[in-house]
């Protein structure tokens, strides 16, 4: 009994076409997979400037904005600027919210004598006395958290500058956020 040589079965051309076409299907299943694992262990820094406003009248300068965290990481803020001049620290106060802030910032006149308490300020959000602590570092701002920040004195505004656009800039350790707003004249 002898073997029958037959000419049925796939052409060189199909079995190759098949087998790169499973291969790409495997390649793709394990790149898909790999940028899954990879960007779900990765949480991105996302930082909201929102509210921001600067006042200025013949005695004193006031820049304020509220800070929200909506990434999915802790934020370190290295620094502030009003007009791309870093505020110093000890002119900074800031009152991490525990509620959403839905009104506008309003314009706070204080001085050493009538409102200031060592390192803390009573200053009014939302038709409530808030107490803002004044930062001596660099702020921590967790995930899903609000800070209303003023910065007393900026050193970049005056009375001269009401009406110009002047912007509030939030520096963190990856990245900054700037917002724009218009000096206005403080009551």
């Amino acid at each position: 009994m002898g073997f029958r040589k037959s000419k049925r079965g796939l052409s060189n051309a199909i079995s190759t076409l098949i087998i790169l076409v499973i291969s790409v299907l495997l390649a793709t299943v394990v790149t898909y997979y790999a940028i899954n694992i990879t960007s779900a262990r990765i949480q991105e820094e996302c930082i909201q400037v929102t509210k921001t406003h600067v006042w200025a009248n013949g005695t004193q300068a006031v820049a304020a904005t509220v800070i929200k965290n909506v990434g999915g990481r802790d934020v370190v803020i290295d620094k502030l600027a009003v007009r791309s001049i870093e505020s110093d620290w000890n002119n900074t106060y800031y009152w991490i919210a525990t509620e959403q802030i839905t009104g506008e910032l309003e314009y706070h006149y204080w001085d050493n004598a009538t409102k200031l308490t060592g390192a803390y300020v009573e200053l009014e959000v939302q038709d409530s006395n808030r107490t803002f602590k004044r930062a001596s570092t660099d702020l921590i701002l967790h995930s899903g958290g609000t800070l209303v920040v003023y910065i007393r004195d900026p050193d970049s505004i005056g009375i001269n500058d009401i009406g110009t656009a002047v912007s509030v800039t939030v520096y963190t350790v990856q990245a900054e956020y700037i917002e724009e707003s218009n000096v206005k004249a403080g009551q």
